[in-house]
């Protein structure tokens, strides 16, 4: 017969370091999954270090059966989302299980009561702990593994969520298309055809990255961040604590062969970059408690650098200002990162997620080939 089980707040150093290690035993045997560096971990759940702290408030929970974790959850109030949307919602995120529906319902029941205690009338999630980090549940295509800063997930939690009377919130998609189709069908002619289509009648150029000019590059980039996410359904601006944070994370990893910026009749109007699909890397270090993270670092330098084995890139980063929307900007722009993908060797391009209302954007990936291969979806439950 199992241990009772019990849910409490997360509050000595060896409750975080189970807490911490705990997907480890969920995924220990799940091929797909991409285990995080620790110091990547550490620096998600410590409220010091992630700035997404500086706006949300909230508490860290476990499951046990006698000294066994068997589940953990954190709810939270992201203050910056309410002000920003005009909602009154609380969240919760780091949920992670073993197939057991007793605790599944105990860590969100548990994480529902605390937000409700504080008067807040619904609570969202998984997310962990902002749209600037892994969010949504992976809910269809849990055969790949997931690409640089996806979420990833047993099929059995979106059950678990469901049971505890979460309903769909709202789905976004990954998009995929493969060097190879894009090449046999001629796809790449023909877009090249309709953006040059685009940049001749609504004056929109085109510039990459200027490797010699990066602190001014990226100075741009954060202007153009926020403004051209605004009115995103979730969507919260970055802090500048945030986007430094950013850029010093892209700094060390982003291909500049891979990043434009687009004008519109010389007006800085938005732009899009996509990042080499480090998971591949991280996948084969595969970073675990107990392993100094120098041997760890080691293992993902020689399947960087040494002996590369990334074939694909994601498109994480593409926006364009709601004042100059509607110009093509976003379709040009999708154009010469798929361009820049095909001449420097990428396999295949996962752009997303999309949110399913943002229908503009659907269209486009949907024209430029690309399939929905993976959903996301993020749940609410009223109070």
């Amino acid at each position: 017969m199992s241990s009772a089980l019990t849910v409490r707040k997360v509050e000595t150093p060896a409750e975080f370091r189970a807490f911490f290690i705990f997907p480890w035993t969920v995924y220990k045997n799940d091929p797909n999954w991409v285990p995080p560096l620790l110091s990547m971990r550490r620096d998600l759940l410590d409220k010091k270090k992630n700035p997404a702290w500086e706006y949300c408030e909230g508490d860290y929970f476990a499951a046990w059966r006698g000294d066994q974790i068997v589940g953990t959850i954190a709810a939270y109030i992201n203050h910056r989302h309410n002000e920003f949307h005009e909602e009154r919602v609380g969240w919760f995120g780091a949920f992670e299980v073993l197939d057991d529906a007793e605790a599944a319902r105990a860590l969100l029941d548990t994480a529902c009561a605390w937000v409700k205690d504080r008067g807040y009338p619904a609570i969202r999630g998984p997310q962990t702990f902002s749209t600037h980090d892994e969010c949504g549940l992976l809910v269809e295509g849990h055969d790949q593994p997931p690409v640089l800063l996806y979420p990833y997930n047993p099929r059995y939690y979106q059950a678990h969520i469901e049971a505890a009377g979460f309903s769909k919130a709202m789905d976004t998609y990954g998009f995929i298309i493969t060097r190879e189709k894009a090449l046999e069908t001629g796809l790449d002619d023909r877009l090249e055809r309709i953006a040059k289509g685009i940049m001749r009648r609504n004056k929109v150029t085109v510039r990459g990255i200027e490797t010699k000019k990066l602190k001014a590059e990226f100075a741009l980039f954060k202007e153009l961040y926020n403004a051209a996410w605004e009115k995103n359904w979730g969507f919260v601006p970055m802090t500048p604590r945030e986007l430094d944070g950013l850029v010093e994370s892209l700094g060390n990893f982003f291909d500049p062969r891979l990043a434009f910026f687009g004008y519109v009749d010389g007006e800085p109007a938005g732009f899009s970059m996509a990042i080499p699909n480090l998971n591949e890397v991280l996948r084969k270090a595969y970073a675990r408690p107990g392993t100094p993270e120098i041997v760890t670092l080691v293992r993902a330098l020689w399947h960087w650098k040494i002996r590369p084995s990334i074939r694909g890139a994601r498109v994480p980063l593409l926006g364009v200002k709601e004042g100059l929307r509607g110009r093509g900007v976003d379709a040009v722009l999708y154009y010469h990162t798929l361009r820049a993908l095909i001449d420097n060797g990428y396999q295949f391009c996962d752009s997303g997620w999309i949110l399913e209302s943002n229908h503009n954007m659907v269209s486009i990936a949907k024209s430029f080939g690309q399939e929905i291969y993976k959903t996301f979806r993020f749940y609410e439950r009223a109070l």
